[in-house]
C-alpha cells in the first residue's frame, strides 16, 4: 500500500514540476533565458538546442542577449528565433545577439491566459490519471485478498487527499502565472 502511494506521490509531484516547467516559457514581457529554450538550431547537420550553442543572459527587463561560442552561428542561431512562433527580432553585434522583447497587446495577453489555463487542465488531467492508476492497484489487492475494504476505502481517500493538494499547486501556479501576465 505504502509503494502504491509512494508511487503516485512521485508521479503527481512529476506532473505539477512538468507544468511549471511548461508555464515557465510562456512569455510575459520580462525577460526570462527560459523563453529561448525551445529554440533548435541546426548545427552541421544536426539539431541541437541554443541552449548548448550560447549562454543567454538577461541584459535588462526587455532584453536577451545570446552570447554565441561559435561565431559562424550567428545567421543560424537569428533565423532560428525570429521562425519560432515566440514572435521575436533578433539583432546581431558580432557574436552577441540582442533579442529585444516587445511589450504585449492586451489581446496577446488573453491568448497567453488561455495557454496557461490549457496547461493547467493538461496537469490536472495527468494527475487524475495517476490517481486512477494508483486507485486501480488498490482494487487489485482487493479482489486478490490481499487488503480489506476498509483498508481499500482509506487509501482511496489518502490517495483523493493527495491529488487534492496537487491540482491545488498546479491551480495556484496557474493562477501565479496569469497575474503575472495581467500585470506586467
Amino acid at each position: 500500500m505504502n509503494e502504491i502511494k509512494q508511487d503516485a506521490g512521485i508521479r503527481m509531484s512529476k506532473s505539477v514540476e512538468a507544468f511549471k516547467n511548461q508555464i515557465s516559457k510562456v512569455r510575459t514581457g520580462r525577460a526570462s533565458p527560459s523563453i529561448l529554450d525551445g529554440i533548435i538550431v541546426e548545427y552541421y547537420g544536426t539539431d541541437t538546442p541554443l541552449r548548448q550553442l550560447a549562454s543567454v543572459t538577461v541584459e535588462d527587463f526587455h532584453t536577451l542577449t545570446v552570447n554565441l561560442f561559435d561565431r559562424s552561428l550567428v545567421p543560424l542561431v537569428e533565423k532560428a528565433i525570429s521562425s519560432s512562433e515566440l514572435g521575436l527580432n533578433p539583432n546581431s553585434t558580432g557574436a552577441v545577439i540582442r533579442v529585444p522583447l516587445p511589450p504585449l497587446t492586451e489581446e496577446r495577453r488573453k491568448d497567453l491566459i488561455k495557454m496557461v489555463r490549457a496547461e493547467a487542465e493538461q496537469g490536472r488531467v495527468a494527475i487524475r490519471n495517476v490517481r486512477r492508476d494508483a486507485n486501480e492497484k488498490v482494487k487489485v489487492l482487493l479482489r486478490n485478498k490481499k487488503i480489506s475494504e476498509d483498508s481499500d476505502r482509506r487509501s482511496q481517500d489518502e490517495i483523493q487527499k493527495m491529488t487534492d493538494a496537487y491540482i491545488k499547486i498546479i491551480d495556484a501556479a496557474s493562477e501565479d502565472k496569469e497575474n503575472e501576465l495581467l500585470n506586467f
